[in-house]
């Protein structure tokens, strides 16, 4: 029997959950099995997955579930060092060079398990089947106007949190803003989920946006256009060939660019686009002062979706599911190739 384990977020302000009750159900009318850990964060009540049939596991119990348990999370595990034995479903960050990577992998390849990377679930033309993106774009587009508003006050961007919906987020957001003349916009991936939300927000606070896609970036740069908008938003993944977009020289020249929203969020990658940071922002202090005269902050919080935690679950959820109906089936599809993803990297790895 397929054996599905929903481990608890043990990242602060992470919310979100993968699977949703209505989900649950599915599988379990498949014949699978389906733990969920109980958590004290997650935005949908653990007695929904009771009601739906599900069996109910201890927080932060999945170390100790059946060996052939598939443990699906989201973000990150705890930096502990063990070796991990499982199958694990979550974003692992592992495959493009970043630093935490390799310390992953290696826990992996002591333990003999193996990582699907909720980023490397594709298809079979390379395209993910499920994405955070939208959320991600609309969410980041918001802290990064909160940012460019809090310099018009001569201060930068207080702590964040979570909204309990998009219109409690856009009412927060329009008393920021207040009467203030709205600046410029624009947008790097315009035609991809997350640029889609990073404008669709920016529009919805009546924010003219500049769209560029890869037409417009396809030169390799430089990009001085980037330079006479206030607020940049990146919204392309960091990968081999990605164009640097802000180089360093930008902190010093004329701009009228103050806010940086790198919704991406790859600032350990070789690939960086915006090289004029080296670690994400937190919701404790979303903006990073790059520069002090004239002012430029970057915005690079690399969990955006949690702030709208039940609308980006209930979205990313509904995605996932048909690629979940298949995880007894793991030697094909999507988890066939991730799993091949996986290997690559991993025989890389030494011990």
């Amino acid at each position: 029997m397929t054996h599905l384990w929903v481990r608890a977020e043990q990242r602060e302000n992470e919310d979100r959950v993968g699977l949703t009750p209505a989900g649950a159900k599915a599988l379990l009318d498949k014949g699978f099995a389906v733990t969920v850990e109980e958590s004290p964060s997650r935005a949908i009540a653990i007695d929904r997955y009771r009601d739906a049939g599900c069996a109910i596991a201890p927080v932060n119990s999945w170390p100790s579930a059946p060996h052939d348990a598939i443990i699906f999370g989201l973000k990150e595990l705890p930096e502990d060092g063990t070796a991990l034995r499982h199958r694990h479903i979550m974003f692992g960050h592992a495959f493009k060079g970043q630093f935490s990577g390799l310390a992953l992998l290696r826990r992996f390849k002591a333990g003999g398990g193996t990582l699907y990377d909720l980023e490397y679930l594709v298809d079979e033309d390379g395209r993910r089947v499920a994405a955070f993106g939208y959320w991600a774009g609309y969410a980041g587009a918001a802290v990064t106007l909160k940012t460019w508003a809090a310099q018009q006050q001569g201060q930068i961007c207080g702590p964040v949190g979570t909204y309990v919906g998009k219109d409690a987020l856009l009412a927060d957001l329009a008393k920021d803003l207040g009467d203030i003349k709205r600046p410029r916009a624009i947008v790097i991936g315009a035609l991809g989920r997350v640029g889609t939300g990073a404008s669709d927000l920016c529009e919805a606070m009546g924010i003219t946006v500049t769209k560029w896609d890869m037409d417009e970036t396809a030169s390799g740069g430089p990009f001085p256009k980037i330079l006479e908008h206030e607020i940049f938003l990146n919204c392309i993944l960091a990968r081999p060939g990605t164009p640097v977009f802000v180089p360093p020289a930008a902190l010093n020249a004329a701009r009228a660019l103050s806010a940086i929203g790198d919704v991406a969020c790859d600032p350990d990658s070789d690939y960086n686009p915006v090289p004029i940071y080296q670690e994400a922002t937190t919701w404790a202090a979303p903006a990073f002062r790059a520069h002090n005269d004239p002012v430029l902050d970057v915005m690079a919080i690399d969990n955006l979706p949690s702030l709208l935690p039940a609308e980006s679950s209930e979205d990313f959820a509904a995605q996932l599911l048909p690629s979940l109906l298949t995880l007894d089936n793991l030697q094909a599809g999507v988890w066939g190739r991730a799993s091949a993803t996986f290997e690559t990297h991993v025989k890389e790895v030494s011990l």
